[in-house]
């Protein structure tokens, strides 16, 4: 539970930052009095917000929809498509709604370090207006350690952020219930009419206000997208006794210094601190964003790893951080590309306030397509009542759509960039399948089957060589064009021949008892069929070591793999089309590598396949 205070809840726990005042800026209020009524208002709407999205939606419900304890989007496409698999038009459907979600969540995974990291230094100008013009460098700074440290794995980095959020939340607590203690009535915003009267009475800034408001919630994706790291308790328990009434008690505590204080809502949150305290409290934050923006880090590393796994993207190096937690792992490539795109968002929007017009959209969007997925997997495969949960999922996808159409008008002020984060990284993955997809295609076009290769050697008998050759094949009845290529050229086969061909299955484990299928041919052929989950790492060398120990006694020095390195090229009326899809696939990781295959004993053989 501390590890996933740590991991999961640094985004939304540091939302008191912003939120807020962000939300009481929309309003337009200015004066004393305005504010003092927007205070009840934005806070009926924030408490209502944190308790119907991210309590009850994800907490209580989505979260239970886990693939053998996976979350993220990827996992509930997977267990959407056990069922749309027969049917094309439902499977491409579900494919393009789980692209979607990965894409939004990878724009959100840009943003949110950069807000999180700018609105924590912009604390310094409490301290000095001179200070400002240093602002940008410092959160530079601290961003580039925090992509630095990515690569120890969260199981290291929970241990340490863990204590440090721990404290974090209990600050904001006391913080808050200071003011609270001081003027209680504040808590009569704990009625959801006041939130409802308020958005009626300003109609006009009603859009503007949810369009903030949702500011408060941002992180609560990252809950179920990390739950393969910590598990379903840990992260249920840490968010309703720690982190949810920590937020409460810091939104309603600054909320209670506003009404007696106006003049504080330059900064509200730092000025709930007395001014002994404010050096310490700018620290402990500092630490805080930087942990915040490790959470949607971490949870796009989960979401890259399942989308090379399912085959939405080209297969990628991706580093197992932790022997005890299979869901631990660092890519580096996403690394990079997120940190890019944080220095350039700095950079470019400079303030967290300019990023907040930015926010929003992405988040707002991915949890939309969650609550859709969830609600067909939980009431039509896993058959919960329909007359009870229909309209409960009905009710949380009205919210989210009222979230994101309020987003979408803050588009021309920022809200097109995580759009065009979205699309650019849409558009990839289904590049990349579409085009997998035409290559496996022509893969079968002209290839020899392999029933009928194998009565052929009656015939001709090769001459056979001692050893075993593993040939790694895209389908168990097709000859590999590298064995058909390897007999024709050296004239030899060798005396055990092992075609071995990897499946990824829609659960995120498979046992090592089921793992390996094994079916003996003629001449000494034998077909391997592997199974892994889609949040594991193929390990070809695993695989053989399990089949020696069941089925052959072959020494692992007599072994050579067979692997095809095949060169994709694109016809003349098609190049342009498949430009994007041959780069990729070119500069994705090769399969030795890949399924870690040493190389002393890996036989790379080349062709030609054209689309």
């Amino acid at each position: 539970m501390l590890g996933a205070i740590g991991v999961v809840f640094g985004d939304i726990g540091t939302s008191p930052l912003y939120a807020l005042k962000v939300s009481i800026e929309a309003t337009g209020a200015r004066q004393g009095n305005e504010i003092a009524q927007a205070v009840y208002g934005i806070l009926s709407l924030i408490a209502w917000s944190l308790i119907f999205v991210v309590t009850i939606k994800y907490v209580l419900i989505i979260m239970r929809a886990d693939n053998n304890g996976e979350g993220g989007v990827f996992a509930l496409t997977a267990l959407v498509s056990q069922r749309t698999a027969k049917h094309p038009g439902a499977r491409w459907a579900t494919m393009v709604a789980g692209a979607l979600g990965a894409a939004l969540f990878f724009g959100d995974s840009m943003i949110t370090p950069a807000i999180s990291v700018l609105s924590a230094v912009e604390g310094l100008n409490v301290l000095s207006s001179e200070l400002k013009p240093y602002i940008v460098y410092i959160a530079l700074t601290l961003i580039a350690g925090l992509f630095a440290v990515e690569r120890f794995g969260t199981a290291r980095i929970g241990k340490v952020f863990g204590p440090v959020m721990a404290v974090w939340f209990g600050v904001l607590a006391l913080l808050g219930l200071v003011q609270i203690w001081n003027h209680p009535g504040i808590l009569y915003a704990l009625n959801p009419l006041a939130g409802l009267g308020f958005l009626f009475d300003h109609k006009g800034v009603s859009i503007a206000i949810l369009g903030a408001v949702v500011l408060a919630v941002t992180g609560g994706e990252a809950l179920y997208a990390d739950m393969g790291h910590f598990g379903l308790k840990p992260i249920q328990r840490a968010w309703l006794l720690i982190v949810f009434p920590a937020l409460l008690l810091n939104y309603f505590g600054q909320g209670a210094l506003l009404i007696s204080d106006p003049s504080a809502l330059d900064n509200p949150f730092y000025r709930l601190a007395p001014q002994w305290a404010l050096i310490p409290l700018l620290l402990l934050a500092f630490m805080a964003t930087v942990i915040a923006s490790q959470a949607v880090i971490s949870g796009a590393f989960s979401i890259a790893n399942q989308a090379v796994q399912l085959g939405y993207i080209p297969r990628l190096r991706i580093k197992h951080t932790s022997a005890d937690e299979i869901g631990q792992v660092y890519v580096s490539k996403i690394n990079v590309f997120l940190f890019l795109g944080v220095i350039g968002l700095v950079l470019g929007f400079k303030t967290s306030e300019n990023l907040a017009s930015a926010y929003g959209i992405s988040v707002t969007g991915a949890m939309a397509i969650d609550t859709l997925l969830a609600a067909y997997f939980m009431v039509f495969i896993k058959g919960w009542n329909k007359f009870i949960f229909l309209p409960t999922f009905g009710l949380l996808f009205l919210v989210d759509l009222l979230f994101l159409g309020t987003n979408l008008f803050k588009f021309l002020e920022g809200g097109w960039l995580p759009i065009a984060v979205a699309a650019f990284c849409l558009v990839l993955m289904i590049t990349w399948v579409n085009g997998r997809e035409r290559l496996l295609k022509a893969r079968w076009t002209g290839a020899v089957p392999l029933n009928g290769f194998l009565e052929t050697l009656e015939a001709s008998s090769p001459h056979r060589v001692p050893g075993t050759a593993i040939f790694m094949v895209p389908h168990k009845d097709i000859v590999p064009l590298a064995l058909l290529h390897n007999l024709k050229h050296n004239k030899v086969l060798h005396e055990r021949v092992i075609l071995m061909s990897l499946e990824v299955v829609n659960s995120p484990h498979v046992k090592d008892d089921e793992r390996l299928r094994v079916t003996h041919l003629a001449h000494n052929f034998h077909a391997v069929h592997v199974r892994y989950g889609f949040m594991e790492e193929p390990h070809v060398m695993r695989a053989v070591a399990l089949l020696r120990a069941r089925e052959f006694h072959f020494s692992l020095m007599e072994i050579s793999f067979f692997v095809g390195k095949e060169k994709v090229v694109a016809k003349h009326s098609s190049a342009l089309v498949l430009a994007p899809f041959i780069f990729m696939h070119r500069a994705m990781q090769g399969a030795t590598e890949y399924f870690k295959i040493p190389f002393d004993h890996a036989i790379e053989i080349g062709g030609h396949v054209e689309l």
